[in-house]
């Protein structure tokens, strides 16, 4: 074991930000900067010198940012040239890019919105000889398309390792000089003679716990026998005894490599490509939203998606973005599936990258926002495991999700490739179980549905590995993503055309943007009124006026429904209601139309005839029919009660423009003046 220790830490100074919190300080790493950190830990760990074994701590900070310049890629390229001009002992440079492809064209180091436009989102390194880590998410790109950007990735990996090595020659420090660890020959002797080859035999029993049991026995005895030799105290007994272990265990790894190289077998018997028996099942579970199992093998995930309002969402609060996830795939792999007694706590490394692994393959396949209005949440319980866990859950969340009636484009599938170097020679397998996994050179994960990839990720353990192997790897995990999409057909073939009754049911409409601040109320009194009128209704309601919402039961959402399109209601001239008299004054009464529109009702619309007081027609509470007549420029709207009503016979109506009898003002003099003065000439011309 190599104790390398990988950290990254995003400084919010680094973008002009306070951190949040009570402390107002960074606190433990955020799930990105986990996922970084094993992203600059993968492509630099296969290049220390084999029996190394000097801790080795690596940290990455981050001081300033640039959105469109990747601080992860920065962060590798750091590391490895940190590592490279150290006394350290180091096989690099080694690098990383992104690469996009938008509008068929591709990108290295893509900006924020170039990545949001692709279709193909890759992260690569390497050294300048080989790709050894490979990190991508696609929208069912082809293999072909997949390699090209591979290919292109490591084109320019090839300049900043040089750019590297003028760095390294012109300040890198003489290497130290280290004792690799080395396994005592007596020890070796021994085991070699009375357990090697009992143990080589036992890597072929086709059980896992059977095999495995087996050959910790023989091991445990391989112990037993060196610590009954003579050593100088027992601080090298102890010390023998531990070696005696490890080289039962590299005895086991050998015989793994030479059964796959030479005969061309895997230790439970199958051929290269070959999968392990599958089996596909859903709704085992009755008060969820939606469940799936998937087996391979001894490999068993079961799925749960969960689904909830958009304000469910997961809020993302990093350096360079403010967002909301609403897809979220969780993993989650206790002790017991692998037969063990362990620590069970908050997710690890391994849990938050797997689950990251997943959302990314799934993500490509799911309807927008605004085709399926919820939050989701897929969480996948290993039940056990003998590899290839994480597509595991990739296959039983697909089928959980279809279960839950999310109407996602495609299924989608993962398979988990392996790779057995011997010199020049190499075996790529198919499906690997936890054994292959351990004691091979490559775990290569594709995921993807009938159509092409939807994510990728490799890991090496050796320097790298040539375009060859990869476009022959990818063509093999082709093969077997098929035959295991063939049987989760088996169990469902198309996502169901309604969600679960345990699930929130979904109505959404659009309000004018100005009548939000109407629906929600001062404060947020008008919406929380809404909901406790509704058993607790969920809303959300958009910027650009979308309001969905969500309730187990129908009835709610219609009633809520109603009230909301109650107050965002327009008064029409010409309509007619049943208001409410809401208040009475001296000359008028206000009366409501419906929830949060008011109207007058002056007393000389009242009736056909004359009304003195309209208190004494009118009183609080009262239900009278009336017709809009006016509504102005602000909103206010006036009513008529007695437009709802039959004029009287013999009515007459009122004069228009009515002037009352007196003498006339100045300016109706003037006028009469001029008038007679213009007349009178008029006469004296004629005469």
């Amino acid at each position: 074991f190599f104790p390398l220790t990988v950290l990254y830490q995003e400084k919010m100074y680094a973008a002009g930000k306070i951190p949040g919190g009570f402390t107002r300080r960074e606190g433990r790493p955020t799930e990105h900067a986990t996922l970084t950190a094993r992203l600059i830990d993968r492509p630099i760990r296969p290049l220390f010198a084999e029996g190394f074994r000097n801790e080795v701590q690596i940290v990455n900070t981050v001081l300033s940012c640039d959105p469109d310049a990747s601080s992860e890629m920065a962060s590798l390229f750091g590391s490895s040239l940190a590592l490279c001009i150290s006394d350290i002992p180091f096989n690099g440079p080694v690098a990383g890019v992104m690469v996009a492809r938008v509008d068929g064209e591709y990108i290295i180091n893509p900006s924020v919105e170039q990545e949001k436009n692709s279709d193909l989102n890759v992260t690569v390194a390497g050294t300048k000889n080989a790709i050894n880590m490979v990190e991508a998410g696609a929208k069912e790109v082809s293999e072909e398309d997949m390699l090209k950007a591979l290919m292109i990735g490591h084109a320019a990996i090839k300049e900043l390792c040089a750019i590297q090595e003028e760095v390294i020659a012109a300040c890198a420090k003489e290497k130290m000089e280290v004792s690799l660890y080395e396994i005592n020959p007596i020890v070796k002797q021994l085991v070699d003679e009375k357990g090697a080859q009992r143990i080589r035999e036992a890597v072929s029993i086709k059980g896992k716990l059977e095999r495995y049991g087996k050959i910790d026995e023989l091991i445990a005895e391989m112990e037993e026998e060196v610590a009954k030799l003579e050593w100088e105290d027992d601080k090298a007994r102890e010390k023998a005894v531990k070696q005696a272990h490890e080289y039962g265990v590299e005895v086991e790894a050998g015989e793994v490599r030479r059964l796959i190289s030479e005969e061309k077998i895997r230790p439970d018997g199958r051929g290269l490509d070959e999968l392990r028996p599958l089996d596909s099942q859903v709704d085992l579970l009755p008060r969820v939203h939606g469940s799936a199992m998937f087996t391979r093998g001894e490999t068993q995930v079961l799925s749960v998606t969960t689904l909830g309002p958009l304000s469910d969402a997961q809020l993302i609060d990093d350096l360079t973005t403010e967002t909301e996830k609403r897809f979220m795939h969780q993993y989650n792999f206790p002790p017991f599936s692998v037969g063990e007694v362990g620590r069970m706590s908050s997710p690890g490394r391994r849990e938050i990258g797997h689950g990251a692994l997943g959302e990314r393959a799934l993500l490509q396949v799911l309807p927008t926002a605004e085709e399926f209005p919820y939050a989701i949440r897929t969480c996948a319980e290993v039940l056990e495991s003998n590899g290839s866990s994480s597509q595991a859950s990739i296959c039983a969340g697909t089928m959980s999700l279809m279960a839950a009636g999310v109407p996602i484009k495609a299924m989608v599938a993962g398979v988990a490739m392996g790779l057995i170097t011997v010199g020049d020679t190499y075996s790529i397998l198919t499906d690997i179980q936890g054994m292959e996994d351990h004691y091979g050179d490559m775990d290569f994960k594709v995921a993807g549905t009938r159509n092409g990839i939807t994510a990728l990720q490799m890991d090496i353990k050796v320097t790298g590995i040539s375009e060859e192997i990869l476009r022959e790897a990818l063509a093999q995990a082709h093969k077997g993503r098929m035959e295991i999409l063939d049987n989760m057909e088996t169990a469902i073939s198309a996502p169901r055309d309604h969600v679960s009754e345990w699930a929130p049911k979904m109505a959404q409409m659009m309000i004018p943007v100005e009548k939000i601040r109407v629906v929600i109320g001062k404060g947020g009194e008008q919406i929380d009124k809404i909901i406790a009128a509704c058993d607790g209704i969920k809303i959300d309601i958009t910027d650009d006026g979308k309001c969905v919402f969500y309730h187990t039961k129908q009835d709610m959402i219609d009633k809520a429904m109603q009230i909301v399109g109650d107050l965002i209601r327009e008064a029409k001239v010409g309509d007619i209601y049943d208001a409410t008299v809401s208040e009475v004054r001296e000359s008028f009464a206000f009366v409501t139309l419906f929830p949060g529109t008011d109207a007058l009702l002056h007393v000389s619309e009242l009736a056909w005839t004359r009304v003195d007081k309209i208190q004494d027609a009118l009183h609080v509470g009262d239900v009278i029919k009336v017709k809009v007549t006016g509504v102005d420029a602000t909103g206010k709207v006036k009513v008529s009660a007695k437009e709802c009503l039959e004029k009287p016979e013999g009515y007459v109506e009122p004069k228009k423009n009515f002037k009352p009898q007196g003498k006339p003002n100045f300016h109706e003099k003037r006028e009469g003046a001029n008038v007679e003065r213009r007349v009178f000439k008029k006469k004296e011309n004629a005469e």
